[in-house]
């Protein structure tokens, strides 16, 4: 039996909402033929996708390798899609751009300017989230392009991840650090008594702040464990304790001391990724292309946020 599309899509909105009549009224149909098609895909795959645990629907285990795959099925048709209804000029497209908190507020304002100056009838979507939950998200099919940092280990080997600046990052307190130099600055090792404010699971920063302590030789105590960029600022402008952050994180908080590190310092490489299966649609090149002129413009005329530069 071949499996059809509109069975997947039933499958998915089932596991989404974990509800056959929610997913019913979500997909536009009654629930009995939502069960029905559901019990058809189950027939032909020979196997059980879903089973009812305490009045819960859940996945089986056959359901759980189903889902990723039929999200990535269901979402590279709706590419092919789309981009044919650009080619006979039904639509002008739709792109989805996902950027972490710090540059979701520093480099994506102006790069989605000028795209929507060239292209205002295009549909832009935005998704801030950090870097694992973009890769996630990408993975998925979920968004055509992001703006994510690059782990040490590298990216996953369904990506393209192109590098394209070196940010720097600078420790946020309220209070001077006892620590700090005659020229200002702090090294890694001078965090060793600061409690830390900490960012969720999760975040990039998360993780490269751990390795940073743990590389100085000692474990980070936290005082604040588990926020997101915002509430992460917040904590340190209450005196909660430190955190390490990118400088263009603090721009527009006047309330937060900025402390440089010490060279070698922390610093973060910001790449623009995609998935490497999938050819982009004309609105996916488009955005990549205007956030390469960008990136060029503002290094010729200086106007990069402080601590990031261009990379070759």
């Amino acid at each position: 039996m071949k499996v059809q599309l509109h069975q997947l899509r039933y499958f998915v909105a089932v596991a989404e909402v974990r509800h056959f009549t929610q997913a019913a009224e979500l997909v536009g149909i009654t629930q009995p033929s939502l069960s029905k098609q559901i019990h058809a895909l189950e027939t032909g795959l020979g196997a059980p996708l879903f089973e009812r645990v305490r009045g819960n629907i859940a996945l089986t285990a056959a359901g759980e390798v189903l889902l990723p795959l039929a999200k990535r099925i269901l979402a590279d048709v709706d590419t092919a899609t789309r981009e044919v209804q650009e080619l006979v000029g039904l639509r002008r497209g739709r792109v989805r751009l996902g950027a972490t908190p710090s540059l979701a507020t520093s480099l994506a304002p102006q790069v989605l300017r000028r795209f929507r100056d060239a292209h205002p009838a295009v549909d832009l979507r935005v998704e801030e989230g950090g870097s694992q939950d973009l890769v996630r998200d990408l993975l998925r099919g979920d968004l055509d392009l992001a703006l994510i940092i690059m782990p040490a280990a590298g990216t996953d080997p369904g990506l393209r991840a192109d590098p394209i600046l070196r940010e720097s990052l600078v420790v946020a307190s309220v209070d001077p650090l006892p620590a700090a130099s005659v020229n200002g600055e702090v090294r890694i090792t001078d965090l060793r008594e600061q409690p830390l404010v900490m960012f969720r699971e999760g975040y990039d920063l998360r993780d490269a702040t751990l390795q940073a302590c743990r590389e100085a030789g000692f474990e980070p105590t936290l005082s604040v464990d588990g926020g997101e960029m915002d509430a992460v600022l917040s904590f340190v402008e209450a005196g909660l304790g430190v955190a390490l952050v990118p400088g263009i994180a603090v721009a527009r908080r006047p309330g937060i001391r900025v402390t440089r590190l010490a060279r070698p310092g922390v610093g973060r490489t910001i790449a623009v990724a995609r998935r490497r299966d999938v050819v982009p649609t004309h609105a996916g090149r488009e955005l990549r292309r205007i956030l390469l002129e960008y990136v060029h413009d503002a290094t010729v005329g200086n106007e990069l946020p402080p601590g990031v530069e261009p990379l070759p």
